[in-house]
């Protein structure tokens, strides 16, 4: 008996309802494709702190030791002195060697070939910061119409649900009627039959919605089982959503993330070019140091100006600075071509916005109406007027009604969530 009572405990109880908000913030915290474009932008800015490096002074410290014999080797050319000619004979004596050194060194002026470079590097590290907020803009959008779809299958399972206790009804009705001699035997079998294909149904429904919302796990990036029940939520009219496509296509070039990536991007290959430029002038560097050796410790102290200049390089330096202008009109056409894509997705987002409410009005209407004659065939069957095909038929139409509401309902929230995502917002 307790295990009874515990298994119908577990059947009746309720499950986990899972919100918008919930999923949108479940995403965020684990989904490895945000993960990825913040270790992106990480990496971005740490390449441009490395290049800031040769801006800084560089210091070095070296300290050596050796030991090993102190023998004379005369060279060609070399005079000898006194003390090397003191002893004609090689000695196996060994002796220690110290020895010990600081170097400090710090660029002058190059012409801006580093420092630009590290501007520019700077500018692609604001580019990759802004990818970063495309990739959670797409990744909200992507968990919403994930989302709205599960909430879509959910609502298909309840109209299921509706059609096949409606048809148990019917049957059930059918079967007394039959039993009583006032309707034929084929009436029982037709709506024996319509029963079995809404079970049919009901299973493809629960399935569809069981997969969905397997999808919005992965949308979200849990693994885990599907335990739980989507809300029954939408989203409400976006701001502006019926305004001109020029205002909102203005908002969305100033706002979207993708815009602003590849403004720093062009922004950053012309300061490249600044450095690469930079190349037809030398390098100057002040440099200091320190050394001390031998065994008495000796000392000697250096300082001095160093002055690089590569005169000839084979032509590297015109071809690297060909490589930038043509960069940089790469990246003005892609920033063109984004503009572009942009109109054009406004354009359908709000075609599918304006379609998606007509389909609404429609809808609603289709069901009030398929509803009413579902309730006329009813009666017009009880009272023998009607026949079986016609309450069959009244039942598909109710059927196809409510699936084609669920459908609209389904379109025009994700319309909303694909304009909210087109305009840059990170909420309606």
């Amino acid at each position: 008996m307790a295990t009874l009572l515990s298994a119908v405990l577990a059947l009746t109880a309720a499950a986990r309802i899972l919100t918008l908000d919930e999923a949108v913030q479940t995403a965020r915290s684990r989904q490895p494709q945000l993960r990825e474009a913040r270790a992106n932008a990480d990496a971005a800015r740490a390449i441009a702190d490395e290049l800031r490096a040769p801006l800084l002074p560089q210091v070095a410290a070296t300290v050596g030791y050796q030991r090993g014999t102190a023998n004379f080797i005369a060279r060609p050319g070399v005079p000898a002195t006194n003390a090397a000619t003191a002893g004609s004979t090689s000695s196996a004596t060994t002796y220690d060697f110290f020895s010990s050194g600081i170097t400090v060194s710090q660029l002058l002026y190059d012409f801006g070939q580093t420092s630009q470079r590290w501007r520019a590097q700077q500018a692609f590290a604001r580019s990759a910061a802004e990818l970063e907020i495309s990739a959670l803009r797409q990744l909200d959008l992507t968990v919403r119409a994930t989302f709205f779809g599960a909430r879509a299958n959910k609502a298909l399972v309840t109209v299921a649900e509706e059609t096949v206790a409606n048809l148990q009804r019917h049957l059930d009705q059918t079967a007394a009627f039959v039993r009583a001699g006032t309707r034929p035997d084929i009436d029982l079998f037709q709506a024996r039959s319509d029963l079995a294909t809404a079970r049919v149904q009901l299973i493809n429904a629960q399935n569809n919605y069981s997969q969905a919302r397997a999808q919005l796990n992965a949308a979200m990036g849990v693994e885990g089982p599907v335990d739980f029940d989507v809300a029954d939520q939408s989203l409400g009219p976006a701001r502006g959503e019926d305004a001109p496509v020029e205002g909102l296509l203005a908002e969305a070039l100033h706002a979207r993330p993708e815009m602003a990536s590849l403004a720093d991007q062009v922004r950053a290959e012309q300061l490249n070019l600044k450095s690469v430029q930079g190349q037809y002038g030398p390098s100057i560097a002040a440099v200091a140091g320190v050394a001390a050796g031998g065994d008495k410790q000796g000392w000697n102290a250096q300082a001095g100006i160093s002055v690089t200049w590569f005169l000839y390089q084979g032509g590297f330096t015109n071809a690297s600075v060909r490589e930038s202008e043509a960069r940089i009109r790469n990246f003005q056409a892609q920033v063109d071509s984004e503009r572009q894509q942009i109109r054009l997705q406004l354009e359908q987002v709000r075609l599918a916005l304006a379609a998606a409410k007509a389909s609404q009005i429609s809808a609603g209407e289709a069901q009030a109406n398929a509803r009413a004659r579902l309730a006329s065939a009813e009666g017009r069957y009880r009272t023998g007027i009607g026949n079986i095909i016609e309450l069959s038929d009244a039942q598909v139409a109710m059927t196809a009604a409510s699936t084609q509401v669920v459908s609209a309902d389904f379109q025009l929230a994700t319309a909303r969530a694909q304009l909210i995502q087109a305009l840059g917002r990170e909420g309606n």
